[in-house]
């Protein structure tokens, strides 16, 4: 598997490389059969009218993996309670991206830090506190870098 999570400690600092999987278009079958059901952290897109991926959900899987989330998500029929969410799913093109990790330490880390860079408005979740400074360095196949 070409994608996962490093971390590197220095003092009460951790620099964590991401290097994601590639991009692929979510479809149902492709997800089942290529995604793998180990846990780790995902990004959603949706591909606009000028052919531009946007960010629509950053998240993590302990339970059930990858690929049982990511069918989850990306399907507009499971996604019964957010009508927004359901509007854009069955609208647009949607994309994905994973990284698999075990560690839910590293996970909630990680995704803290994203949700943080982000949607610094809506960010309610915590790290895992073992750190004073978090720092990413994204590596991807297809280019997609949004942390600079």
């Amino acid at each position: 598997m070409d994608c996962g999570i490093t971390v590197k400690e220095k003092g009460k600092d951790a620099y964590y490389t991401v290097q994601w999987s590639a991009l692929a278009k979510a479809d149902r079958y492709d997800i089942n059969s290529k995604v793998p059901t180990l846990a780790g952290i995902f990004e959603i897109y949706w591909m606009d009218e000028t052919e531009r991926l946007r960010l629509f959900f950053v998240g993590q899987t302990n339970y059930g993996g990858l690929r049982s989330e990511l069918r989850r998500i990306t399907d507009p029929e499971l996604c019964a309670n957010d009508e927004k969410a359901k509007k854009i799913l069955e609208e647009k093109e949607i994309w994905y991206r994973y990284a698999p990790t075990d560690s839910a330490n590293i996970m909630a880390d990680i995704v803290w830090f994203f949700m943080q860079t982000y949607f610094p408005e809506k960010t309610s979740l915590s790290h895992s506190g073992r750190y004073e400074n978090i720092f990413i360095k994204e590596s991807a196949p297809d280019k997609l870098i949004w942390v600079p």
